[in-house]
């Protein structure tokens, strides 16, 4: 049991470890100042080809859940993202994009009945001041909007964390992420041609690359693992895997750019792992001292709940 749980959380860590080096796969094969465009190509192309392979489509409840999941994860996480991004040092938005993991604990605890301990409290914690420490510098300015941005993005990413756990589709998971995709896309799409005009009509084959690379790997391969993580484990444990990115972007600026890698950086990604193995792992239970129990639907819980006593998550 344990070691099929470490392979679930190893597979799903593969997700934010690709969706780390998307920022040297925009800077290097990308045209420039398009954000919102590399979002529509990574979402919409990946979402239609796994429909397509799936052949099948929502049904009854699980139209309007699929555009909910589907803004949240994707459409709205990246508009924010892309608002972020071009107001706040990169450093500052990845800093406060950290606080989803303890985000996602809040909202747990409320949705799905899940304890909030102490010690994921002090992991998220440590997961934000380890961020800090690997992308933060000191010159780096606030802009009150870019904030907001940055913070509504966590919020909203948190949320379709969790709600991807309540909501459990009936379908395969390629194409419920399928659908997620398709849904974030189209949302997408008008806001990157108002904000940012028609896309160039002679794109490179670098850009073609960066592209395919975005769509496949990036989007259907990544969210196809990262929501299989969910469904499996518990969403606290997901997002916290969702710390490697700014690792893995800053050891890839390190080794593919020839950025410079501080003593401090190096500290931070220590803080960093140290936290998401923290979050994963869990104390020993004495016997007698309860069963520790996996979310339930509220429903579910609410007929359990006087026969089962609370465990640590």
């Amino acid at each position: 049991m344990l070691r099929n749980r470490i392979g679930i959380v190893l597979l799903t860590a593969l997700a934010p470890a690709v969706w780390g080096s998307t920022y040297l796969v925009t800077t290097e094969l990308l045209p420039p100042d398009r954000p919102l465009l590399a979002a529509v190509v990574r979402a919409l192309p990946a979402g239609l080809l796994l429909v397509l392979l799936t052949r099948r489509l929502p049904q009854g409840v699980w139209w309007w859940r699929a555009l909910v999941l589907g803004a949240l994860n994707i459409g709205a996480f990246f508009a924010l993202l892309f608002v972020a991004a071009y107001r706040l040092p990169g450093g500052v938005a990845a800093t406060v994009g950290a606080l989803q993991p303890l985000l996602v604990a809040v909202l747990a605890s409320g949705l799905l009945g899940e304890r909030l301990s102490r010690r994921t409290a002090i992991a998220g914690v440590a997961g934000v001041a380890g961020v800090s420490l690997l992308v933060l510098r000191a010159d780096a300015r606030l802009d009150a909007l870019g904030v907001a941005a940055a913070a509504g993005g966590a919020l909203v990413m948190a949320t379709g964390v969790v709600l991807s756990k309540r909501w459990t589709s009936p379908a395969p998971l390629l194409a419920t992420t399928g659908w997620q995709l398709v849904a974030g896309g189209l949302l997408l799409l008008p806001v990157a041609l108002l904000v940012e005009g028609p896309p160039p009509t002679t794109p490179t084959t670098e850009n073609l690359a960066g592209y395919g690379y975005l769509s496949l790997v990036g989007a259907a391969l990544a969210y196809t693992l990262w929501f299989r993580g969910i469904r499996a484990l518990s969403p606290t444990d997901v997002t916290f895997l969702g710390l490697l990115s700014p690792l893995v972007a800053t050891v890839l600026g390190w080794l593919a750019l020839g950025q410079d890698l501080t003593a401090w950086q190096a500290l931070g990604g220590a803080v960093v792992l140290a936290a998401m193995v923290m979050a994963q792992t869990r104390p020993a239970r004495r016997a007698g001292h309860g069963r520790v129990r996996s979310a339930r639907p509220l429903s579910d819980l609410a007929v359990r709940r006087t026969a089962e006593p609370k465990g640590n998550r």
